[in-house]
């Protein structure tokens, strides 16, 4: 476990700027509406050989009785839970106010050492400023400004001094098996953040009837059967018409950008719903990407529609381009069927990382009842996730959608190849 330094602070003081900034990348959703950022990101990070857990935590305001407000203070408990330093940002460019007050008054009963980091102090007059802020009550103040990074290494220097840095080691340990890392997807408010809590056992993410609730990419890594998952709650994907706030706009980017990272997709679909043109649109993404997937029929416990069969007839009318996708039903809510999902997703990931050697693939080609015009004469493996087949041609020209069709079938036969799409690709020889 590294050690855990949590920044915290009210709305719109640059928390997720700071992160980004010390992690060195663009792992929060950063712009001046406030309260983009709700649910606790993490991140790794290190200064100077120090090595430690970095979280960002949403805009507290303490006492605020609305549902939102009062799970990202939730939230930001659990994350101050065996903190070993903590970040107390305010903005430097306005007053003191009630809300740094009463944050300041909670942090000193918790007896964790604070860092007060006053933002948005980028000039030497502005400097003057900062010094105002003493009043808080905490011993050790730092100027900063996270936009333009500048005062960071002051502060971390002062946070991290208690990590030890890590020996070069002449050895290289072995690197431990690579976890899976699996994005969940789909449309607001079709129960994403409940299966991550489901699936970690935890209260990870915020859950809320409003659709919309999650922003930012949620992800926890968990332990099952031996096996390491990183799962990844996504913002539901919503048409690029139905976003109006910027920070809606972006969460929609970033969950396209968590998809692409990912080695699985988990596409929930509401039961109660039904299936609808967006999850179809969402469902063409991941198959796009060439993701690994699995099909998550959730609240199937409040569906009037009783026959799985049935459903799963409709899915497969619906959805013709994913009938090498598997469909689980569940009930993320009562964490009904969610354990069925981890060898959904093991077995979804070993057949996109299959490789098939040539001359097995060629001893496989001679089998085949070939009867189109464009012969193969020889085929190969050029890639994994998704397997891409190179088919070596007589002349150019692409193989007619029912030849890959049927080459694609086979090839699913005799090789398996369940829960990933297959790429056909042609050259002449």
């Amino acid at each position: 476990m590294l050690p855990r330094i949590v920044i915290v602070g009210r709305p719109n003081v640059g928390k997720s700027t700071l992160f980004n900034a010390i992690l060195g990348q663009r792992r929060s959703i950063v712009g001046d509406e406030p309260g983009i950022t709700r649910d606790r990101i993490h991140g790794e990070a290190s200064y100077r050989g120090r090595r430690f857990e970095l979280i960002d935590t949403g805009g507290i305001v303490a006492g605020d009785a609305e549902l939102i407000p009062s799970q990202i203070l939730k939230q930001a408990r659990h994350a101050l839970e065996g903190a070993a330093y903590i970040i107390f940002l305010i903005d430097g460019r306005s007053e003191i106010t009630v809300a740094d007050r009463d944050l300041a008054a909670m942090l000193r009963r918790l007896g964790t050492p604070v860092a007060l980091a006053v933002n948005k102090i980028d000039s030497p007059k502005s400097d003057v400023l900062a010094h105002e802020f003493h009043s808080l009550g905490f011993e050790h103040l730092f100027p900063i400004s996270a936009e333009h990074r500048l005062g960071l290494d002051e502060l971390l220097d002062h946070v991290t001094r208690g990590i030890a840095p890590e020996e070069t080691r002449q050895q290289e340990a072995p690197e431990p098996p690579r976890a899976i890392r699996v994005a969940i997807i789909g449309r607001p408010n079709v129960g994403k953040s409940t299966l991550l809590n489901a699936l970690t056992g935890q209260e990870r993410a915020i859950v809320s009837p409003v659709a919309g609730t999650t922003r930012d990419a949620v992800d926890e890594r968990v332990e099952h059967d031996g096996v390491e998952y990183v799962f990844v709650d996504t913002a539901g994907i919503r048409r690029k018409g139905k976003t109006r706030l910027m920070a809606e706009k972006l969460s929609v980017v970033m969950a396209r950008r968590h998809l692409r990272m990912s080695d699985v997709a988990l596409l929930l679909l509401d039961a109660a719903e039904g299936l609808m043109a967006l999850d179809a649109t969402i469902a063409g993404y991941a198959h796009e990407e060439g993701r690994a997937l699995v099909l998550c029929v959730n609240k199937w416990d409040a569906t009037r529609q009783k026959s799985k069969r049935k459903f799963t007839q409709d899915i497969r009318d619906h959805l013709k381009f994913l009938d090498y996708a598997a469909i689980a039903f569940i009930s993320a809510e009562k964490r009904q069927g969610t354990r069925a999902l981890f060898p959904l997703i093991r077995q979804a990931n070993e057949s996109a990382s299959k490789r098939i050697g040539t001359g097995e693939l060629n001893r496989f080609v001679e089998t085949l009842e070939w009867g189109y015009d464009l012969k193969i004469n020889y085929i190969t493996q050029a890639s994994v996730r998704p397997p891409e087949f190179v088919v070596f041609t007589a002349r150019a020209g692409k193989l007619h959608f029912s030849a890959e069709r049927y080459l694609i079938n086979r090839l699913r036969e005799r090789f398996g190849f369940e829960g990933t799409p297959i790429v056909i690709r042609t050259k002449r020889r």
